[in-house]
């Protein structure tokens, strides 16, 4: 049976589990919410858990400016073996023992994958070519190669090392680490390329995001506790927490609904501004562009 629901407005925080796709965690949603207008901001694979940002009604209107935003991963790397999917779930392709690999040349690899990069993407994600999933090109067994694209790392961060037999006998390295990056970076594949660099290989064992934008793993719910109580984060809370703030009189608000273009409030920020009038109504995301407040979504009027 469908669940009635109350056609809420605003963000839901979700803390995914391992096995389910981000896709299931929205359909999930759509009966919770008993609506159809629900989406989420950054596809989390089902090996991976934690920070799901999910959009319900108006507030799917936010999520293409949310996956902009910067995010913070806790991942395990494991050094000596590379894999199809650069994760644990794909075959083992090669095998190189990794006991004898140093801190030092870890540390000095890692330095070399921090800040402004080139990353060329797994093959198993969701990056389509020529209108086609590269996933789906692998199931289906093209050759084919994915182009690099720039990407920042703003720290990649190992708390311990740990020796390991892997279960084909494998002597491994185990790393824990942190990651925070900007959007469209792969964890799969900064293990991936920290590996061949090392000349022994990589892949993730473990992934869990902590944190999208303003919204950390702390602030989130499981899908248990969602069918116990959906907790909606109101469209105008989620939007003064991911963007810089611009309170406007009411003569601008009136202006902005109609579909006029104000000044810009020379806040010097680059993206999206939420707007909000006096009675404390979000109204809109601006950008500044030559000295004018050009709205990039409109929520009234």
């Amino acid at each position: 049976m469908k669940r009635k629901g109350t056609g809420p407005d605003g963000l839901v925080i979700v803390d995914k589990p391992e096995g389910i796709t981000s896709h299931g965690v929205v359909a999930k949603l759509r009966w919770l919410a008993g609506t159809r207008k629900v989406g989420h901001a950054g596809t989390l694979d089902p090996m991976a858990t934690g920070v799901l940002v999910i959009g319900v009604e108006r507030a799917t209107r936010l999520l293409g400016h949310l996956m902009l935003t910067a995010k913070t991963y806790d991942a395990t790397v494991r050094l000596g073996q590379t894999t199809v999917t650069d994760d644990r779930e794909g075959e083992v392709t090669a095998a190189t023992p990794a006991d004898g690999v140093a801190r030092e040349a870890i540390d000095a690899e890692i330095a070399k994958l921090t800040g402004e990069i080139m990353q060329v993407p797994s093959k198993v994600s969701a990056i389509k070519i020529d209108g086609k999933r590269s996933y789906a090109r692998v199931r289906e067994g093209e050759d084919f190669e994915l182009a690099a694209r720039p990407t920042t790392v703003h720290s990649f961060t190992v708390h311990e090392v740990r020796a390991a037999v892997a279960e084909d006998g494998t002597p491994v390295l185990d790393l824990d680490v942190t990651v925070e990056c900007s959007s469209g970076t792969y964890i799969r594949a900064l293990a991936r390329d920290l590996g061949a660099a090392l000349g022994v290989g990589g892949h993730l064992t473990m992934l869990r995001r902590t944190k999208v934008g303003p919204y950390g793993v702390e602030s989130a719910h499981t899908l248990e506790q969602l069918e116990e109580k959906l907790d909606v984060l109101p469209i105008a809370d989620a939007a003064a927490a991911a963007f810089p703030r611009w309170d406007i009189d009411a003569e601008q608000a009136k202006l902005l609904s109609n579909g006029m273009r104000l000044p810009a409030p020379g806040l010097g920020v680059d993206g999206p501004i939420a707007v909000f009038d006096p009675d404390g109504r979000f109204l809109a995301l601006v950008e500044e562009h030559g000295g004018k407040a050009k709205p990039v979504a409109v929520f009234v009027g």
